[in-house]
């Protein structure tokens, strides 16, 4: 559905201030990100209140820690009944690979179908004298791509990648894995508030690429 295309941010502090957006916007939208921000503030009760209204919830906590950690974390979240749960690629390949295999085993155990689970690339908001100062020495666009191949590699459903790299990705990862673009704004739309690493509607991006925050 197109409408399935679109991820509407939730970054609000308040639950009531969410949900005033969420009944603002009706059924034009179906799908939304909970984020830190509005997370730790009201806890699971804006899961239940999205869940009332039939909408579908991308649960936006980047986990990233040892193995064992991000892995038991993610089963806890996953009582919520999200339908996208995400990990910061740079946690590494076993670290990937254990969270999907336990989320999907105890989804299994739970008798309900295991929600998707992606990948945090590189930050959006990461610039180049922030990649330097790391000490990288590859480009942005060649970590990403190969951080969005050891998440596929790790049996992952997808990355959050910025529109720049989501062309790149797909054609090095294939149709079926799923490419989230954070901070897309309308063409013509002011830059002071976005971030870097990220672009318009009518820069390099198909329709067919990717979903959008």
């Amino acid at each position: 559905m197109v409408k399935d295309k679109l991820i509407v941010a939730l970054d609000f502090h308040t639950k009531e201030d969410a949900l005033a957006l969420v009944d603002k916007l009706g059924d034009s939208v179906v799908f939304y990100k909970v984020g830190m921000e509005l997370f730790y503030r009201v806890g699971s009760s804006i899961i239940e209140e999205l869940k009332k209204r039939n909408k579908k919830i991308f649960l936006d906590l980047k986990l990233h820690d040892i193995p064992n950690t991000v892995a038991q974390g993610l089963c806890s979240l996953l009582y919520q009944g999200v339908d996208i749960m995400n990990v910061h690629a740079s946690g590494g390949y076993t670290m990937m690979k254990t969270a999907a295999d336990t989320v999907r085993a105890e989804a299994k155990k739970m008798g309900i179908e295991a929600p998707k689970i992606i990948a945090v690339t590189i930050l959006t908001s990461i610039n180049e004298a922030d990649w330097e100062g790391l000490g990288q020495t590859v480009s942005i666009k060649d970590q990403v791509i190969r951080l969005a191949k050891l998440t596929k590699e790790a049996g992952l459903d997808g990355v959050v990648a910025s529109p720049q790299e989501a062309k790149f990705i797909r054609e090095a990862c294939g149709e079926d894995f799923l490419i989230i673009t954070p901070g897309v704004r309308p063409a013509g739309a002011s830059i002071d508030y976005c971030e870097p690493h990220t672009c318009d509607f009518n820069h390099e991006l198909g329709e067919q690429d990717s979903q959008r925050i």
